[in-house]
């Protein structure tokens, strides 16, 4: 939606600068006829410029689903792609209007000429921001080092409280909980074909919450699949129809990044896994996936849910949001069994468990412990003789 929005804002800034610029008749003037031919090559050619963004974005898109993963998005939604396709149609629309403006006129204003290549010189200014863009889409380092920067962020943003969870606005103190007893008054469900929860708009819901005296806590989070008469929140306290917190969930069909912490171990696992697999047999860029997985599961994750209460400091909405044990599984028990054939990723998942233990994490401890022994477990099965060396480098360091 916003895409298309951005398109037409651009169709109506261009038709509206093609009505005004030839109005202008201050300084130099130009005979008008090869102006307004000038102008309409120019928008006509600037048609070429959807072709070339069209054809990098199938092609990148192509490219990172076969070499990485089809889960990956990020160039296909970057903003650079629809506003550079957005100003090229904006600067077509202005070229043609200003052609036609002063299609009968002797004369024109330099300024109507110069516009235009103004205008040409900041779409080309686009392409070259495009086509950079593009090439950092197909190449590994800036692939996993975007993916770990926008996991870092939601990471950064979702879990930056005690174990209480996320504060609301203006609560110093803390949001109080449920004002009555007992159990929820309603249960919503979810009552369309099977979609992904792709945002919660908490401040709608926690608005509607406040105006029915009501505390929504919603029972899944961003990134999980509703499947039709699933229960997608419960109404404590007061009465709010479902319709009202249903239009507080934003669906779609994939996953997305804006409040899905775990989408970015995804990634990377995929990409983990796509490199072991036999038909790509690349170790080292399963080794790049995992530097990536330590430096966000060295990210504390302690709060289990993101509350949202109101300016009076009453709970309203409750987000659940999933445990750093969760990162854990996705991130790795995939990985160990596909590595089996691959010592240099063992030994990288090997390394990674144990700084994990020796960082103190506050959680998993058990399930940090599990799999080093699995890992241990699959290196001596396969490479004893590499496993014995290790052990006996590291008894001579000791």
């Amino acid at each position: 939606m916003r895409a298309g929005l951005l398109q037409l804002v651009f169709i109506a800034v261009g038709l509206g600068l093609g009505l005004v610029v030839p109005e202008f008749t201050r300084g130099p003037v130009l005979p008008s006829r090869p102006v307004a031919e000038m102008l309409l090559a120019t928008g006509f050619g600037v048609l070429g410029a959807a072709t070339v963004i069209f054809s990098v974005l199938f092609l990148v898109v192509q490219w990172a689903a076969t070499t990485f993963t089809p889960r990956l998005t990020l160039f296909r939604d970057a903003p650079i792609v629809w506003r550079t396709f957005a100003f090229a149609v904006g600067l077509t629309v202005f070229c043609a209007t200003a052609a036609l403006t002063i299609a009968n006129r002797d004369e024109v204003s330099v300024v109507v000429p110069i516009s235009a290549g103004v205008l040409l010189l900041l779409l080309l200014t686009l392409l070259r921001t495009l086509l950079l863009k593009a090439v950092a889409a197909i190449q590994l380092a800036p692939v996993l080092g975007s993916i770990t920067e926008r996991g870092r962020h939601n990471l950064d943003v979702l879990y930056t409280s005690g174990p209480g969870g996320t504060r609301g606005p203006g609560d110093a103190q803390g949001p109080r909980g449920p004002a009555g007893p007992g159990g929820p008054r309603s249960a919503v469900c979810w009552p369309k074909a099977a979609a992904v929860l792709q945002r919660v708009d908490v401040d709608l819901l926690a608005g509607a919450a406040r105006a029915a005296n009501a505390v929504v806590v919603l029972r899944v989070t961003p990134g999980t699949t509703l499947q039709h008469g699933t229960t997608v929140a419960e109404v404590y306290d007061g009465e709010l129809p479902g319709s009202a917190v249903l239009r507080g969930l934003e669906t779609g069909a994939e996953r997305v990044f804006d409040q899905d912490p775990g989408l970015a171990f995804r990634l990377l696992a995929d990409i983990a896994l796509r490199a072991l697999s036999p038909a790509v047999n690349d170790p080292a860029t399963a080794v790049q996936a995992l530097d990536a997985m330590e430096d966000l599961l060295r990210r504390p994750a302690r709060a289990r849910s993101r509350e949202v209460a109101d300016r009076a400091g009453v709970l309203r909405v409750v987000v659940p949001l999933p445990a750093w044990e969760d990162f854990l599984r996705t991130a790795l028990d995939d990985v160990i069994p596909a590595a089996r054939n691959s010592p240099s990723v063992l030994i990288r998942l090997r390394a990674l468990l144990e700084d994990l233990l020796a960082a103190g994490h506050d959680r998993g401890q058990a399930l940090l412990t599990r799999r080093l022994a699995w890992v241990d477990e699959e290196l001596g099965a396969r490479f004893s003789r590499l496993r014995d060396a290790l052990e006996q480098e590291r008894r001579d360091e000791g």
